[in-house]
C-alpha cells in the first residue's frame, strides 16, 4: 500500500500545493520520503462545504448504520498490515510492541463507541407525556433527545500517531456522535496519517455515507489548521498538544461570530502523593516502580508523572535513592521529534539552573535524537514562591517536593493548577490523611488513582481522561471513554411536535427500542 502524500477531501485523492511537509525518521533524523502537500484555502473550503452537506445524512443515518461503519474503520485500520507499524515507528521512534499496542487500542475504541451507538443510551431519551387536564395549566407534551453538534474538526496528537490522531478517540466519538470529521493531521507523522485516512476513506465509500463523513488535511504552517477552527461550518475542535497551541485554538474559537467548543488537551504534570505509613514500609519499591512510569515512552505521556509530593523523612530518603538507582539504569530513548527534545532539555537545564532546586537522579547520557530521564528535588517552600516550578516538561523528569508536614503537603496540593490525573500511596495506616487530602484531590484531577501511576489510561466507561483548566480547555468532559461522545452532542426539546416529524427515537411505541425516560422514570425496552 504506497503513501502518496495526499490530501483526502471527501473522496478525492489530490496531491496539496501549499508547500510542502516531510516526516523526519525519529532515530536518524533523516528525512522520509514522500513529501506532503499543504492544503490550500480551496481545498479547506471544499473539505469543509463536503462535511456540512454530509451532516444531515449522516447524523439521521439509522443507529446500526452509524455503529457498522465505525466496526468498519477498525477492519480497514487492521487490513492496512505491517506497513502502518512500520511507519508509525520510523516517523515515531517508538518500538514495535508499543505501535501494536497502540493500534489494538485504536481498534478497540471504534469498536467500543460501535456499541455505544448500538445501546443508544447516549441519545438520553426523555418523554413527558401531555396532560390536558392538569390544574391550573395543562402541560404540553415534551420529548428530548440528545442531536449531534456538527462537523468537528479534530487535531493529530504527536505522542500518540493512532489513538490520539486521524481515527482515534475523538474522531471515534464524533462519529459515534452522528458528526462527519475534517482531521488536520501532525506534521511528525503524515504517513501514518494517509495510511490511516486511506482506511477511513474506504469505510465511508463502503458503508454508503456521503463523502463529506471524512476529509484528511495537511498544513504545511498554521494556516489551514487556525481557518478550519475559524470556518462557520466547524461546530467543536479536539485537540491533543501543547498548552500554547490549545489555548491559540481556545481565542481563535471565542474570536468567532459563533463561539465553538474547544476540547484542547494540555498541559499536567500530575501529582503523585506519597503517604508516611506506605513510604516507610515500602518507599523503595514505590521509588523503582516510579521510574517505570516515568520513563515509560521516554516519558512522553499526557500522564507522566512530573511531580512527587511527599512528608520529608527517612522514607522519602529511601525512595530518591531507590529512584535515582533506577534510574542510573535507564537508557536514554529517542523522543518524537527533535523540537520535542528540543523543548525538553531546556525544561531539564532550567531546572537543573533554578538555584532553589536539586539533581538527585540522572538516567544514562543522551545522544543525538534521545533524552536521558531526570529527578529534581526542592522544598515547599521553593514550590510555592516560584510557580515556574509547576511547568510542564514533556519527557522523562520529574520534581519531588520535600514538605516539613502534612499542613505543607496541603498548601503545595491547592496551589496546583488543574490535572489530569492524582495519585495517592498509601496504606492502611495512611487512611485517615488520604481522607483529608481526597476532597483537595478531587477540586484539582480528573482521575483520582491509589498506589499507581497515572500512565496507562483504559478505554471504557467509567475513564475520564480530562481535569480542570489548563490540563483541559473544559474539565466537564472527557477525551477517552464512551463518556467522550457527550462533547458532540446538545439536548434538543420537541414540544408538541407530530409523530411523523419526530424523531424516530421519540415516537411512540419505542420503534428503536432504546431505553428511555418516561415521565421521569427510566424504562428499558421489553426483551
Amino acid at each position: 500500500m504506497a503513501i502518496e502524500g495526499a490530501l483526502l477531501i471527501g473522496s478525492d485523492i489530490r496531491r496539496g500545493t501549499a508547500g510542502e511537509i516531510r516526516a523526519t525518521e525519529a532515530r536518524t533524523g533523516t528525512k522520509l520520503s514522500p513529501g506532503f502537500g499543504g492544503a490550500t484555502a480551496a481545498d479547506l473550503e471544499q473539505a469543509c462545504a463536503l462535511a456540512e452537506a454530509a451532516f444531515d445524512t449522516f447524523r439521521n443515518a439509522p443507529l446500526e448504520t452509524r455503529a457498522r461503519f465505525l466496526e468498519t474503520v477498525a477492519e480497514e485500520i487492521l487490513a492496512i498490515g505491517d506497513i502502518l507499524v512500520e511507519r508509525a515507528m520510523a516517523e515515531t521512534g517508538l518500538p514495535r510492541g508499543r505501535i501494536e499496542g497502540e493500534r489494538g487500542r485504536t481498534v478497540g475504541q471504534l469498536r467500543l463507541f460501535a456499541g455505544v451507538v448500538r445501546d443508544g443510551g447516549f441519545l438520553d431519551v426523555r418523554i413527558d407525556p401531555a396532560l390536558p387536564d392538569r390544574k391550573p395549566l395543562p402541560r404540553p407534551d415534551l420529548r428530548l433527545i440528545n442531536q449531534p453538534l456538527g462537523p468537528v474538526a479534530v487535531f493529530g496528537a504527536s505522542n500518540f500517531p493512532l489513538a490520539f490522531s486521524v481515527a482515534g478517540g475523538d474522531t471515534a466519538s464524533a462519529f459515534a456522535a452522528g458528526c462527519p470529521v475534517i482531521v488536520k493531521a501532525h506534521s511528525a507523522h503524515p504517513g501514518t496519517s494517509e495510511l490511516v485516512g486511506r482506511a477511513v476513506q474506504r469505510a465511508v465509500a463502503a458503508c454508503g455515507l456521503p463523502e463529506g463523513t471524512f476529509s484528511l488535511l495537511f498544513d504545511s504552517s498554521r494556516t489551514i489548521g487556525q481557518a478550519l477552527v475559524a470556518d462557520h461550518r466547524i461546530k467543536a475542535v479536539g485537540f491533543t498538544g501543547s498548552r500554547g497551541g490549545g489555548t491559540s485554538l481556545m481565542a481563535i474559537s471565542a474570536a468567532r461570530a459563533e463561539p465553538i467548543p474547544v476540547y484542547a488537551e494540555m498541559s499536567s504534570i500530575n501529582p503523585v502523593v506519597l503517604l508516611p505509613s506506605a513510604l516507610a514500609s515500602r518507599g523503595a519499591a514505590i521509588g523503582k516502580a516510579f521510574v517505570g512510569s516515568l520513563t515509560l515512552g521516554a516519558g512522553q505521556f499526557c500522564t507522566n508523572p512530573g511531580l512527587v509530593l511527599a512528608i520529608d523523612g527517612p522514607g522519602l530518603d529511601s525512595f530518591i535513592a531507590a529512584a535515582s538507582e533506577a534510574l542510573a539504569a535507564c537508557e536514554a530513548q529517542t523522543m518524537l521529534t527533535p523540537g520535542i527534545l528540543s523543548a525538553y532539555c531546556a525544561g531539564v537545564e532550567a531546572l537543573a539552573g533554578h538555584a532553589a532546586v536539586k539533581t538527585v537522579g540522572k538516567g544514562k547520557a543522551g545522544e543525538a535524537l534521545t533524552g536521558g530521564a531526570q529527578l529534581f528535588e526542592t522544598t515547599a517552600e521553593a514550590f510555592l514562591a516560584d510557580h515556574a516550578l509547576q511547568a510542564e516538561v514533556f519527557g522523562a523528569a520529574s520534581l519531588v517536593v520535600r514538605c516539613p508536614d502534612e499542613a505543607a503537603l496541603h498548601a503545595v496540593l491547592a496551589a496546583l493548577e488543574g490535572q489530569l490525573t492524582g495519585a495517592i500511596h498509601l496504606d492502611d495506616a495512611d487512611t485517615e490523611i488520604a481522607a483529608r487530602l481526597m476532597p483537595l484531590m478531587e477540586r484539582k484531577v480528573g482521575r483520582v488513582l491509589m498506589n499507581g501511576f497515572g500512565t496507562g489510561v483504559e478505554v471504557c466507561h467509567a475513564m475520564v481522561h480530562g481535569g480542570p483548566f489548563p490540563s483541559t480547555a473544559d474539565g466537564r468532559s472527557t477525551s477517552v471513554g464512551s463518556l467522550a461522545i457527550a462533547r458532540f452532542l446538545r439536548p434538543v426539546s420537541y414540544q408538541d411536535v407530530p409523530q411523523k416529524l419526530l424523531p424516530e427515537a421519540l415516537r411512540d411505541g419505542n420503534p428503536l427500542r432504546l431505553p428511555r425516560r418516561i415521565d421521569g422514570r427510566l424504562t428499558l425496552p421489553e426483551a
